[in-house]
């Protein structure tokens, strides 16, 4: 049963074949068997009364595409009822009164909340080791990293403890996890999915996504997360181009004459060989089913990484000075003035990379530093963005690459080396910094380095990055690669 998709499962209730009841139990099972430690907190009593009120609407003839079908929450989503700890000591027993808007529409289309899943703290890291609550393991390899930050989610699905689980991607963080993971994830334009109870990162990257087994399975999801919510200053209006549509429109449309673009920047120095030779061979099969490739260049790539964590660490520095200790979450047991409980809630509270960024942020925005670093990095991204449009412009339809320079490392190999895990967002980075939507399908096994045949069943991601508001093309790209191979239909060993 779990190794079945969103669609299947979806006919298996409306044909009354399986309950949700049923179905929820068996995934909850699932988690307490698991020693992936990809979930947070799970009630099932919670779980059970949403999979019973799912059964009702069943029952009464109103049950939707979504209805009944289990999902987990990345832990940066507010939930009412369910813990929200964003991974952080510092939130660590905090319960909102309010659900997040995409929470709240899962919730309106009838699916079951089975529990928040593991995650780097504050969606800040690469490899989900930053997480206050111990790493994720990967669940094709427990000593591999699971990706970060949405490591949970990726970790969720591959293990088949959750069939679909929402995540959200800043710099990468839903695209390079799938990737490590051999899940599919899809980070959609920004703006396109309310930001309204995600806990806030990076505001101008931020973005939420699905993670599941099949491109299908995504389109599914994003006809129930994306849409305008006035609560969310970010979220683009139906005027802009954020329309309500369906996303499985396109699925089955052939690619003939579809334009890929390889940029060059994306298969030079630092690109480990054997995930090239995956993303080669998905190439090749793309070019089975009628497109064509075109290369073209990104100059700008390089430059995505001084930008980004320039950016991104700013607008850490400013969203998370909310955590003071004064309104909610943790406070220190003993300080002497306003000025120390401060000091030293920040600093119990705050795992080492949250305070670095908060730190390079702080800095980047001082006085005499803006204009040095901060505005001269918007100006990158600006021309970040100019390269994509100029690639979009008449070489091609879509661009596509490597989600990351390797497959999933060992847990600990870079956690003393923080430019180390900075350089693994290469391929990623700049599709954030642009506001473009972006995917990761599974395409392959790599060896890790130096061919060690230890890591030759680490996952390789394939990324497919398309212009603004190009979800539907992309979810049809990554469906029919996915109709001619059985990548995404690959699972762990012992699951």
């Amino acid at each position: 049963m779990h190794n079945k998709t969103i669609k299947e499962l979806s006919a298996l209730l409306h044909a009354k074949q399986i309950s949700s009841t049923e179905l929820t139990r068996h995934y909850l099972g699932r988690i307490e068997a698991s020693g992936h430690n990809a979930f947070l907190h799970v009630d099932q009593e919670l779980s059970l009364a949403q999979a019973a009120a799912a059964d009702a609407r069943f029952a009464d003839g109103t049950a939707g595409p979504l209805t009944g079908v289990p999902i987990a929450h990345k832990d940066i989503f507010v939930t009412r009822g369910w813990r929200t700890t964003a991974g952080s000591k510092m939130l660590a027993n905090y319960v909102s009164p309010f659900d997040a808007t995409v929470v709240e529409r899962f919730n309106s289309a009838g699916m079951v909340t089975l529990g928040k899943v593991n995650l780097d703290e504050f969606a800040m890291g690469s490899s989900n080791e930053n997480s206050a609550f111990a790493p994720v393991h990967n669940p094709w390899d427990a000593k591999a990293v699971p990706g970060g930050s949405s490591g949970g989610s990726a970790a969720a699905i591959a293990a088949r403890l959750a069939p679909a689980a929402t995540a959200t991607d800043t710099g990468g963080s839903i695209r390079q996890p799938a990737a490590f993971c051999g899940v599919t994830g899809i980070k959609p334009t920004y703006g396109r999915v309310s930001r309204f109870g995600m806990i806030a990162f990076a505001s101008s990257l931020d973005q939420g996504g699905p993670i599941a087994q099949t491109a299908e399975d995504c389109a599914l999801l994003l006809n129930d997360m994306v849409g305008h919510d006035v609560r969310d200053s970010t979220s683009l209006t139906p005027e802009q181009g954020n329309l309500q549509e369906d996303f499985t429109r396109e699925l089955n449309q052939p690619l003939t004459g579809l334009r890929i673009g390889v940029p060059s920047e994306y298969f030079g120095e630092g690109l480990a060989a054997d995930v090239e030779q995956a993303v080669r061979a998905a190439l090749e099969q793309f070019v089975k089913l009628g497109a064509t490739l075109v290369d073209i260049s990104l100059p700008k790539t390089a430059l995505s990484i001084p930008t980004y964590y320039i950016i991104a660490p700013a607008e850490a520095s400013s969203n998370l000075s909310r955590f003071d200790g004064v309104r909610y979450g943790h406070r220190a047991s003993e300080y002497k003035d306003l000025q120390d409980m401060y000091k030293k809630t920040r600093a119990e509270g705050f795992g080492r990379e949250v305070q670095r960024r908060i730190m390079v942020g702080t800095y980047v925005l001082c006085h005499g530093y803006y204009d040095a670093y901060y505005v001269q990095a918007q100006k990158i991204r600006r021309l970040i963005a100019d390269d994509f449009q100029a690639a979009f412009a008449d070489k091609c339809d879509v661009i596509m690459g490597p989600v990351a320079p390797t497959v999933a490392w060992d847990l600990g190999d870079k956690a003393n080396d923080p430019v180390a895990n900075y350089l693994a967002d290469i391929y990623t980075l700049s599709t954030s910094l642009a506001g473009l939507p972006g995917m990761s399908i599974p395409c392959g096994f790599g060896q890790g380095k130096d061919g060690d045949m230890r890591n030759a069943k680490r996952p390789v991601g394939l990324q497919i990055i398309g212009n603004y508001f190009s979800e539907a093309k992309l979810l049809n790209v990554a469906h029919q690669y996915q109709l001619a191979t059985d990548w995404h239909q690959r699972a762990p060993e012992n699951i």
